[in-house]
Formats: C-alpha cells, sequence, structure tokens
C-alpha cells in the first residue's frame, strides 16, 4: 500500500492557559496524497492555522504522530526539520513576510542560500521566477516599493525557489484586493495543475472552491472532508525536485552562507545607524583608553630608563658612611685612589674611576658662579654615560699630571658663556685656581640625575691636591660588564671593600635597584589604569549584549522568515554573532585610531611626554574587541537561533 505523502494521527496541540491548558487541535487525523489541492476552512480561531504549522515543521504537536512521506517528524532535531521545510515545503504567507532590507530579487534568492546552490545559479533562478510571475522590471525594488499583489508574487516565487513540491498557502488573498486576488489564485492552479501538492488555509470559501477537496475544522477539530467536483482535475502526480546539484563543497556552500549573513549584518547595521554608533561607543571608549594607558606607560618607563641612563647603565656608587644623612661621612677617610685601583682589576668591572667633590665660586671676566667642582677618573665620562657637545675629555695623562684642565656642563656654559662665545679654550677661576676648558658637556634631560647648578668635571688628582689637600674620595663609580648582573657585582664588591677596610664603613648605591624599582612602580600604575579602562570595555560588551538583545527582540518577524525558508539554528547564531563582532571589531578599529591620533596631538604639543604604542598592545585590543563580540554576543545570538519559528512569525 502507497502511504499518503502526509498523514496526521491523533494530532494534538494544546497551550498553556495560566494554570490550565488550551487545545488548539484535538485528535486531528488526516491523509493527503501527493498532488492535491486541499482547502482547510474554518473561522478564526478554530485553529486552521495551526494545522497548517504542524504541516510545515513550523510548530509541532503536544501528541500524536505526523509522518512526511513516511517519515516522523517527532524524532527530528531543529536542524533536520529546517532541511525538511527547505527541500520540500514553499510557504505563502498572507503577510508575505517579506524583509525590508532586502529587494524583490534577495528575498526570492534567500531560500537558495540555506539549500547551498551556487550566488549564479540561484541569481537566475530567481530572476526567472520573477519574470514568470510577471515581476521582471520590479526585480532591485525593495517590499516598501511593491504592491500588496507585487508583494505576494515576490513571497510565490520565494515558496518556489527550492522548487518545493508542497506550497502552504496561509490566508494568501487576504491582505489583497479582488484582481489581485484572483491573480494569486490563478497561480497557484497553475502551481497545482505542474503536480505540485497544495494546501490553502482560508475563511473565504470561494477560495476554497478552487480545490479539489475542502476540509473543515471547528473549534480544533475537523467537522467535514469533502471532495469538490467542481474543481479541476487532479493533475498527475510529480515530485517536482530537480536533479541534485554536483561539484558543490561544503566549505563553498559554507561560505556562501557566510557572506549572506554577513551581508544581512551591515544592512542591520546600516538601518540603525545611530543606535549601533552608541552600541560602538563603549567599545571604542575602552579601546582607545586601553592603547592609550598603555602607550603613555610604556613613554613614560622609556623616558625614565632614559633618565637613569644618563647617569651611566650598570653602574654602582660607592660612597662614605653607612648611608645617606650620615652626619660623620665627610670624616671617614678610609675610602681611597687604592680602593679604586683595586677594584678595576676585578674581572666584572668595566671602568673604575674615583670622585672628589667640593664647593667653588668660579669666575670668567665679569661673571661669576656658584659651582660643584667634581674630580673624576678618565674613565668617569664613560661610566657616567656622558656625551660631548663640544672639545674633548681630558685622559689618564692628565690624571697623572695633575693638569688644570676641566670639562664644564651645559649650566657652566649658560652662566659664564650666555654671549655665544665658545667656552674651549678659555681660562676660568675656580677660586684662585685658573682653569682651562677643554670640553662642554652634553644637557641632561630632566629627571632623575638632573642638576640646575654649574658642575665642573677636572681630575680627581687636580681637586685632591690643589682643591681639598685629602687623599681620601667622596664616591667610587664602578660600571659592571653588561652581562654581569649588577645584584651580584654590589655583592662581590661589597666583600671585597670589607676586606680591605676591615668594616662596613660605606654604602652602595645601585642604579639598577632604582631603574627595577621606578620600572615596577610605572608598570604598577599602568596596569591599575589599564584596568580600570578594561572595566569600560566589559561596560561597552554589556552594551553591545543588550543591544544586541534588542535587535532580536525587533527581528523575530525575520528570523522567523528565514527558519520557515530553512535556515538552520546554525545559520541564525552565525547572522548575529557576525553582527555583534562587526560592531566591537569596527568599534575596536576606531578606538585605536582615536588613541594614534591623540598619541600624534600629544606628541606636537608637548615634549615632557611621550606615547611609544607596542604592536602587541594593539593587536592584544584588537582581540579583545573581538573576544568582546564573541562572548557578549553570543547569548542574544543563541537566543535567536532558539527561537519557535511559528511564534516568531506571530511577531509583527
Amino acid at each position: 500500500m502507497v502511504q499518503p505523502l502526509i498523514a496526521l494521527s491523533g494530532i494534538r496541540r494544546e497551550y498553556p492557559s495560566g494554570d490550565a491548558t488550551i487545545a488548539g487541535l484535538k485528535d486531528i487525523n488526516l491523509a493527503i496524497e501527493a498532488g492535491e489541492m486541499v482547502a482547510i476552512v474554518g473561522a478564526s480561531g478554530s485553529g486552521k492555522s495551526t494545522l497548517m504549522n504542524i504541516l510545515g515543521c513550523l510548530d509541532q504537536p503536544t501528541s500524536g504522530s505526523y509522518r512526511f512521506s513516511g517519515r516522523e517528524t517527532a524524532s527530528l532535531n531543529a536542524d533536520e526539520l529546517a532541511a525538511l521545510r527547505r527541500e520540500h515545503f514553499g510557504f505563502i504567507f498572507q503577510r508575505y513576510h517579506l524583509l525590508n532590507e532586502l529587494t524583490a530579487l534577495g528575498n526570492v534568492e534567500m531560500p537558495a542560500i540555506y539549500a547551498n546552490r551556487n550566488r549564479n545559479e540561484r541569481g537566475a533562478r530567481a530572476a526567472a521566477l520573477l519574470s514568470r510571475l510577471g515581476m521582471a522590471d520590479r526585480t532591485h525594488h525593495r517590499p516598501g516599493q511593491l504592491s500588496g499583489g507585487q508583494q505576494q508574487r515576490v513571497s510565490i516565487a520565494r515558496a518556489l525557489m527550492n522548487n518545493a513540491n508542497v506550497i502552504l498557502a496561509d490566508e494568501p488573498t487576504g491582505a489583497l484586493d479582488k484582481y489581485s486576488g484572483e491573480d494569486v489564485l490563478r497561480i497557484l492552479d497553475e502551481l497545482h495543475a505542474e503536480g505540485r501538492t497544495v494546501v490553502i488555509v482560508t475563511h473565504d470559501m470561494s477560495v476554497a472552491s478552487r480545490a479539489s477537496r475542502i476540509i473543515e475544522i471547528s473549534d480544533g477539530e475537523i467537522v467535514s472532508d469533502s471532495t469538490n467536483d467542481r474543481a479541476s482535475t487532479r493533475p498527475a502526480v510529480s515530485d517536482g525536485r530537480e536533479p541534485a546539484q554536483s561539484g558543490r563543497s561544503s566549505l563553498a556552500a559554507w561560505l556562501d552562507r557566510f557572506r549572506e549573513a554577513f551581508r544581512m549584518a551591515l544592512l542591520a547595521m546600516q538601518a540603525h545607524k545611530l543606535r549601533t554608533f552608541l552600541t560602538m561607543l563603549g567599545i571604542i571608549i575602552g579601546i582607545a583608553s586601553v592603547v592609550s594607558v598603555v602607550a603613555l606607560g610604556q613613554g613614560s618607563q622609556q623616558r625614565v630608563l632614559a633618565d637613569i641612563s644618563g647617569l651611566g647603565t650598570n653602574t654602582l656608587e660607592i660612597f662614605a658612611g653607612k648611608d645617606f644623612g650620615d652626619t660623620r661621612s665627610s670624616k671617614i677617610t678610609t675610602l681611597v685612589v687604592s680602593d679604586a685601583t683595586e677594584l678595576a682589576k676585578q674581572p666584572y668591572i668595566a671602568a673604575v674611576t674615583p670622585t672628589v667633590s667640593t664647593s667653588s665660586t668660579i669666575r670668567f671676566g665679569a661673571k661669576e658662579a656658584s659651582a660643584l667642582t667634581n674630580g673624576v677618573g678618565d674613565r668617569y665620562f664613560s661610566a657616567a654615560g656622558m656625551k660631548l657637545s663640544e672639545g674633548r675629555f681630558f685622559d689618564a695623562t692628565s690624571v697623572r699630571k695633575v693638569a688644570q684642565e676641566v670639562v664644564i656642563d651645559a649650566n657652566t656654559r649658560t652662566a659664564l658663556f650666555a654671549d655665544g662665545t665658545s667656552p674651549v679654550g678659555q681660562v676660568i677661576l675656580a677660586g684662585k685656581v685658573p682653569l682651562r676648558i677643554i670640553g662642554v658637556v652634553q644637557a641632561r634631560q630632566g629627571g632623575f640625575g638632573s642638576n640646575q647648578n654649574p658642575s665642573l668635571y677636572l681630575p680627581y688628582t687636580t681637586v685632591q691636591a690643589r682643591f681639598v689637600g685629602s687623599h681620601s674620595l667622596r664616591s667610587i663609580t664602578v660600571r659592571i660588564n653588561d652581562d654581569v648582573a649588577t645584584t651580584l657585582a654590589e655583592q662581590d664588591v661589597t666583600r671585597f671593600l670589607m676586606q680591605r677596610h676591615g668594616r662596613k664603613d660605606f654604602f652602595i648605591l645601585n642604579t639598577d635597584d632604582i631603574r627595577k624599582t621606578i620600572t615596577s612602580t610605572t608598570q604598577t600604575m599602568t596596569l591599575l589604569i589599564a584596568a580600570i579602562a578594561v572595566i569600560s570595555l566589559i561596560v561597552g560588551g554589556i552594551g553591545v549584549m543588550n543591544i544586541m538583545l534588542v535587535s532580536v527582540s525587533e527581528r523575530v518577524s525575520e528570523i522567523g522568515v528565514r527558519m520557515a525558508v530553512g535556515a538552520r539554528q546554525g545559520d541564525i547564531l552565525q547572522q548575529f554573532l557576525i553582527e555583534a563582532m562587526l560592531v566591537c571589531l569596527i568599534g575596536g578599529v576606531l578606538g585605536i585610531a582615536i588613541a594614534l591620533g591623540f598619541g600624534a596631538a600629544l606628541s606636537m604639543f608637548s615634549t615632557s611626554f611621550s606615547v611609544v604604542y607596542s604592536t602587541a598592545s594593539i593587536v592584544a585590543a584588537f582581540l579583545c574587541s573581538s573576544l568582546i563580540g564573541v562572548v557578549f554576543g553570543f547569548w542574544p545570538a543563541r537566543n535567536a537561533s532558539h527561537l519557535d519559528p511559528v511564534a516568531a512569525l506571530a511577531r509583527e
């Protein structure tokens, strides 16, 4: 015995109503053969639309059995039901359910996208269907530019796009004038004549009279099922199937659906420009803040490290006394030149220079100033990282011969040679000692180690002999080899000097400790401010989620239409997830652009601060915005993909 195309047995559909339930359908038993044209009639609320929704797999019965071509639909999951709709059913709705963002051609093409047809084939078929229905000159018009009859023709073309063998028409003439309604009924007759199964749901008996079989339903029950002898003869049955496509890979099909989802996301964003921009604003502010804060933190850190480097990298400064502020340090005379000489022999030391300091009044012509007179060794300038702006440094011969040669700093030059005279070769008086200027060092940048007082640099032998009359030292500057940890070097220097002095009558300033402390502090501050900026990103992400939830609620009807024409749950999820990600990615790009613009503006108007952008932070910010799109967009997108098709279609 040949099974009917559609077989319903004991179908019951109940809806909750408070604490009770209402039965929309009551134990429906119905069989429809392939190629029949059936009209389901009844008053409003009789259950005819509920029956059609179950027939089209848009809704599922509470109990009973519905078999399509012998296949039990209750055992199918959401995507399998979507495949059934996509491959076998074409829906014609009373309210057309066309997507306003798409043209007539785009609306007709939609089912073929989910059926994995290639772009050229589906475009040609959609155009041919519209042409057949008299819409050849309206293919690029949007629904708002079409009359009701024209919109219904587009809806019919969409129903035929996948060559459905079952056409389900819900009040197809209900929103049309008499002329347009007759036109639609004529098209349904033609489809029936081609061998398709046509099911019309209507309350109009004049429409039902076109069918070969009329089923009347009342209060959820079939009250009559009769053959209409006045209708045209039933045509030969055809399965209406086209040959299967060949050479269409699953990847190509997925990419096609992805392009459609991407295009719809762009159209949705364009349709709500202001809302989209306001949604992006939180992401823009958050990303711009994170990138700018990190760049400022790195710029500040590099600036500080550069200032420290100006004092000399990998250096230890050894002072007499127990610590800074030791009142007895001036009486300690055990720090001597021989300490420096012996330290210089250690394998981990690159350079050693003794330092003696005193204050002097310096004069040149009628100008005078107070200056710090530093007696240093010839390796001091290298150890301290000083650079010449003019002249030369003194050498070991000058130290040995107690030469009265001096290297001045920029402050001394300003104090004594403000008229622009070149200092090199000039003779100045430091107290009563004449000194010939042989070089000028470059000014140190503001920050740690800078000093606004004039400074002179002489051979330490000259300062000891001509100024202080003592062989003790104020300090010894030690530069460590680059491949040696300064902490280990400090420990060894401490051990070495304690052996020489017999006690610890000195202390060591490790510039690397200062660098580490400042670096740690700037990193902590950067992380703190970045954390605050990340909070704004999270707030922006919550905004994205809220707006996406609003977007889903506004576009429930669109989701229902896509599901009716065969969209998988994954297709719906992908579309809304892409939209959320686009909002965040575009916001991320704009945020990065604003951060870069901020850095450019800051560099134009301020030299005290610098911003250093790292590729890693920009990439991290971009990935962060993408992640926000995925995380905060997933829930709304998942909600959209799990909507009930029939409930979604009922929303306007």
